[in-house]
């Protein structure tokens, strides 16, 4: 009997984009979508007909709970910081009925990993600590309270503990996430869109301080991919994931220096006509923010994982090409919305 699936987020870049891997593998999965409003659904059903919506917020706390009920596997792709929202998955899980466990796939992120870095008050400068999701779990389970996501990564953990016979889980942790999403609504990620579209409208791109610091990336193709995998291991009743205690997974596909990623995107914009000059000013942390709010945690920390657990197990391989390579498609694609240059088909029309 096909799966149980109940979805957030998915007219998100993560969700949107991973519901495409999971509909084209198993077209057959019982899925149900929840959504804010009539828009949002009318954008899934106009793509995905099969698939059941729900109409609330992440406050809807009760419809949550009560589709979480009903699921075998849960998808978590909404806010990672919405406390209320995963509670009331963690206390629909808990009151499934039947002797098998209920799947919780939830979606974190690494800025969860930059804790240190972010203490000392440091931007623009490498730190050296890199974790992993192998033999370094336990240390990504147990990470300090005042870490970024860690809040609800705690509800999730703490599911799991409180109720081992009902509850497994799996946190996906991604890092910068880029390439043109294929989901029914937001196909662009915050980070490098984000910086793209700011030192277009100001006309000058920056780094916070040298821009030494380092991320991990991964294309969100290659993610949707995992939570595929991930979904898949979840129907077959658990193996060859791991989850619970052993169920952290880190998704990446190499590291990469801001610094470099952004006076790249500053060249690129110059070479498409797009910005005065090529150089990148050199910004402090609050000329940075005032330019682009949270730039400073957005581009200016350190965040460092390796994936191990995902390529091991489940034989994770990230296929797509680097950020570095869809540079100049981002600043393309970011001048076009902003409208500062034409696609094909309205130059067609013309």
């Amino acid at each position: 009997m096909p799966p149980k699936v109940f979805v957030t987020g998915a007219t998100g870049y993560i969700g949107g984009d991973a519901l495409v891997d999971i509909l084209e593998a198993h077209p057959d999965w019982d899925i149900t979508c929840s959504v804010r409003n009539s828009d949002k659904g009318a954008k899934i059903a106009a793509v995905y007909p099969q698939i059941k919506l729900v109409y609330g917020d992440l406050d809807a706390v009760e419809m949550i709970e009560e589709e979480a009920s009903k699921a075998d596997i849960v998808y978590h792709f909404a806010n990672c910081d919405h406390e209320a929202s995963a509670q009331a998955i963690a206390r629909g899980l808990a009151r499934r009925e039947g002797s098998k466990p209920g799947f919780w796939i939830h979606t974190s992120g690494t800025l969860i990993l930059s804790p240190e870095y972010i203490g000392e008050g440091k931007v623009g400068e490498v730190h050296p600590k890199v974790r992993n999701d192998w033999d370094g779990v336990s240390e990504l389970l147990s990470l300090p309270d005042g870490a970024a996501h860690r809040p609800v990564d705690k509800i999730v953990i703490g599911a799991f503990r409180a109720h081992p016979e009902k509850i497994r889980t799996a946190i996906v942790c991604p890092p910068t996430i880029y390439g043109r999403g294929r989901g029914s609504d937001n196909q662009r990620s915050v980070q490098a869109y984000g910086a793209t579209k700011v030192f277009l409208e100001q006309q000058q791109g920056f780094t916070i301080g040298k821009g030494e610091n380092i991320w991990h990336q991964v294309h969100v193709q290659d993610l949707s991919k995992l939570y595929l995998a991930l979904g898949e291991a979840a129907s077959a009743g658990g193996p060859p994931a791991t989850w619970n205690d052993q169920g952290y997974y880190l998704a990446e596909n190499g590291s990469f220096v801001w610094g470099d990623v952004l006076r790249a995107i500053v060249k690129e914009a110059h070479k498409q006509g797009l910005l005065p000059s090529a150089d990148t000013k050199e910004a402090t942390p609050d000329e940075a923010d005032k330019l682009w709010k949270n730039s400073k945690f957005r581009v200016g920390t350190n965040s460092r994982g390796e994936s191990i657990r995902a390529k091991k197990l489940l034989g994770w391989t990230p296929k797509e090409r680097s950020l570095m390579e869809e540079i100049p498609t981002m600043v393309a694609d970011e001048a076009r919305a902003l409208g500062l240059t034409k696609g094909h088909a309205e130059k067609v029309v013309e």
